[in-house]
């Protein structure tokens, strides 16, 4: 059983629905004695990630706590910007801390149109096995204004050119996470939570 978990941010019905689309057998609940019962995790959630950390602070201790046991978490959007130390949304926030790295602006100089909305090529770090069988890159569905800098030597990552590289996508022992929605990004989005489901299946064996 996987547990997606409902802290009252996100887009918790569409990675529902994508979940059971694909037949995988999902719960969703903020409940901590299911949360540790689970053979893997998936934290979505969308809008600003200092909102989302403070609604996801009454069970972040369970959730790091079971990440750190090697359980396989899945941050989604938001959730994966929790996944890193620091986010700079919305002031300075503590965030999980299971990768290092901070979340910060895509800058504005540029010319960037913010948020970065819609399709864009992902392209793949060797090895990485939430994009296992979907070669070097694909295209996918993004809503952001904030990015990762990651800072971890352990973590191999994924990148999006939108004039500047932004990080689209940490892979971190059992920590993986998608800063697109890969429950919106048609084929491809639906076999990345498909890798994802057989990674839960094979850690519990």
């Amino acid at each position: 059983m996987l547990v997606i978990i409902d802290y009252g941010v996100g887009n918790v019905r569409s990675v529902t629905n994508a979940f059971r689309y694909i037949s995988s057998d999902v719960t969703v609940s903020c409940d901590p004695a299911v949360i540790a019962a689970a053979d893997g995790l998936i934290l979505p959630g969308v809008g600003a990630s200092g909102y989302a950390m403070e609604k996801v602070s009454p069970i972040a201790g369970v959730i790091t706590e079971q990440a750190l046991t090697g359980k396989p978490l899945l941050g989604i959007c938001v959730g994966f910007q929790l996944l890193f130390e620091t986010s700079y949304e919305m002031g300075t926030h503590k965030c999980l801390g299971l990768i290092k790295g901070k979340v910060v602006p895509i800058p504005t100089d540029r010319g960037l149109t913010i948020p970065h909305m819609g399709w864009n090529y992902v392209k793949f770090a060797e090895g990485m096995r939430l994009f296992d069988g979907l070669g070097d890159g694909k295209h996918f569905a993004f809503a952001n204004s904030f990015c990762a800098e990651v800072g971890d030597p352990d973590a191999k990552f994924a990148s999006a050119d939108y004039g500047i590289s932004i990080t689209a996508g940490v892979e971190k022992g059992n920590i993986f996470g998608c800063q697109f929605h890969p429950e919106k990004s048609a084929a491809d989005g639906l076999q990345v939570l498909k890798n994802f489901v057989n990674i839960c299946r094979e850690e519990s064996k």
